[in-house]
């Protein structure tokens, strides 16, 4: 573990893209470390390699696995003292700013505009003494059932997060996806009572998984919903696999699938246009998609993808943290609730800061 983080400190001062990152419920850190700064794009998702896509627009960027160096390495405990009192200090105009544009898109949700839609916002927190592998090592020591990953390329910047939802993971035409939505605190157990509105919230994502699923798949099977944990929220979970069209290639699931409604909204288009004119940053790589892209299989013999939405993130830039937070907006929300929502999604990086 430790050779594994001195090549991880030996890239970062070459300058060199690289990125590391554990599944969830696995025990390794693997690692692609791309011998020259070049930048790479997947076009069609046929690549082999590590793919990092925006939330908007196909420029999605490849570190390729023919021009990197793999490692795998298995994770070691660390003793470390966690504090989970936070301090929180609110930012009156931030949070004000907030809650009106949730309430102008619960208005737009009452003429019938769209049903649901993805409100962001960005934190900005001074990080002058940043260590990449300290971090990263905290990531992954307390977030073990989410996908952890550090994903760095000079010519863009450095990412990192944990996030609990994966995007699709397909072998062959085999496929697993999940609608994975509605929020609450972690109070110690997972047996609890949802809201009409996240319950609603989430059955949105599922319906829209399914709908838009029938034309590129022969069958699907779902799980009923439950409730999972991620850090110190819970979400409502349904998990969908099943077989993709002998005809149906993986890049035309992914366009049909991202952005999900858990991250942009219903209708996809019209929340997306509201998001792009109201929201007033530009998330960049935030509830985009990444993960490995037609990774080989040596037990089965078969090449498989395993995609992430990038949710729980930040991007580290000029010792300053920027990290991003999103709520589902339903015809149900409280402004000052999903302010609320927004607030505890942040503890997730910033607990590890």
């Amino acid at each position: 573990m430790i050779d594994f983080f001195i090549k991880v400190k030996q890239q970062e001062a070459q300058n060199l893209p690289f990125v590391i990152y554990s599944k969830p419920y696995k025990t390794e850190v693997r690692g692609f470390f791309q011998k020259n700064d070049h930048l790479y794009f997947a076009e069609t998702l046929d690549e082999t390699g590590f793919v990092f896509a925006p939330f908007n627009g196909n420029q999605m960027i490849l570190i390729p696995k023919n021009q990197s160096v793999v490692w795998e390495s298995d994770v070691t405990s660390f003793e470390e003292n966690q504090s989970d009192n936070l301090n929180h200090s609110e930012n009156e105009q931030e949070k004000e700013r907030f809650e009106n544009l949730i309430q102008k898109a619960i208005d737009a949700i009452s003429k019938g505009t769209f049903t649901k839609v993805v409100l962001s916002r960005k934190e900005i927190l001074e990080v002058p003494n940043f260590d990449l592998v300290t971090v990263f090592t905290r990531l992954i020591q307390r977030f073990p059932t989410v996908f952890c990953y550090c994903w760095y390329h000079p010519k863009i910047g450095l990412w990192m997060g944990a996030t609990p939802e994966r995007l699709l993971k397909a072998s062959r035409k085999k496929f697993c996806t999940m609608a994975l939505a509605g929020t609450q605190n972690f109070e110690g157990k997972t047996d609890v009572i949802w809201e009409s509105k996240e319950i609603e919230e989430q059955q949105f994502v599922t319906d829209f998984i399914l709908e838009n699923l029938k034309g590129l798949t022969s069958e699907v099977a779902i799980s009923s919903p439950y409730t999972v944990q991620a850090g110190n929220v819970l979400h409502i979970k349904t998990d969908i696999e099943g077989i993709i069209n002998k005809t149906s290639k993986l890049n035309q699931v992914v366009s049909v699938l991202h952005p999900t409604p858990a991250v942009c909204g219903l209708p996809k288009e019209t929340a997306n246009e509201f998001i792009l004119a109201n929201e007033g940053y530009d998330r960049e790589y935030y509830t985009g998609f990444l993960g490995e892209l037609n990774k080989k299989d040596f037990t089965e013999k078969k090449q498989k993808s395993d995609l992430y939405v990038n949710l729980r993130c930040m991007q580290i830039k000029e010792k300053q943290a920027h990290l991003y937070m999103g709520c589902g907006i339903t015809k149900e929300s409280v402004p000052e609730k999903e302010w609320n929502e927004s607030v505890n999604k942040s503890m997730t990086m910033k607990s590890v800061l």
